[in-house]
């Protein structure tokens, strides 16, 4: 038995208005980073918005490409990462998720923070983050340090630039979904 597990990283460009103003800005092909444990992405979670059809109020969400947010954006692109972990850190990891799920309505979103990655000062605030704080958050907190830098201040870029991290796809999230859907319903 391998001690050995493979979680994965998401990043997106929906195509937004506060996707296109991040991207604007940041001249980056991604504004959006997730985190998932399966390559499926059926458990996916990120800090975005938690009801599709209001991008005004964002938090802790469980995202979900068919009926979420990603719905009302079909062309949203993609780059996915996997990354080898320890089973240790997979458990810490799967706590932490936990932790957010049980008490998600808590948690908000952190808007101001965008303008400390842009001022290059962490600007945190207690039970809120952004998508990258979050999923760095989560891996600091279960021992998987892949920057030098406080959570406040990743960025998708950070990601996308991370040696630590294997790319399996790039291109839409819609086709990389239904290649993977297309695959398992061929093998079972």
């Amino acid at each position: 038995m391998s001690n050995k597990r493979v979680i994965y990283i998401l990043l997106t460009h929906s195509g937004s208005i506060l996707s296109k103003c991040i991207k604007t800005y940041t001249r980056e092909p991604y504004s959006h980073v997730s985190i998932a444990l399966d390559h499926t992405l059926n458990e996916l979670y990120s800090f975005g918005r938690i009801k599709p059809n209001n991008p005004l109020i964002g938090g802790f969400v469980k995202e979900d490409i068919i009926r979420g947010t990603y719905s009302r954006f079909p062309n949203t692109t993609c780059a996915l990462y996997s990354l080898e972990i320890s089973n240790l850190q997979y458990n810490k990891l799967r706590k932490e998720i936990h932790k957010f799920k049980s008490e998600k309505e808590k948690y908000g979103y952190n808007l101001i923070g965008l303008i400390g990655v842009m001022l290059d000062v962490p600007m945190e605030k207690e039970y809120n983050y952004f998508c990258s704080q979050f999923v760095a958050t989560l891996l600091y907190n279960s021992g998987v340090y892949l920057f030098r830098k406080s959570a406040g201040l990743v960025s998708p870029k950070d990601f996308r630039q991370c040696r630590n991290l294997e790319l399996m796809y790039e291109g839409k999230l819609m086709d990389y979904w239904k290649e993977e859907k297309l695959y398992y319903s061929s093998i079972v």
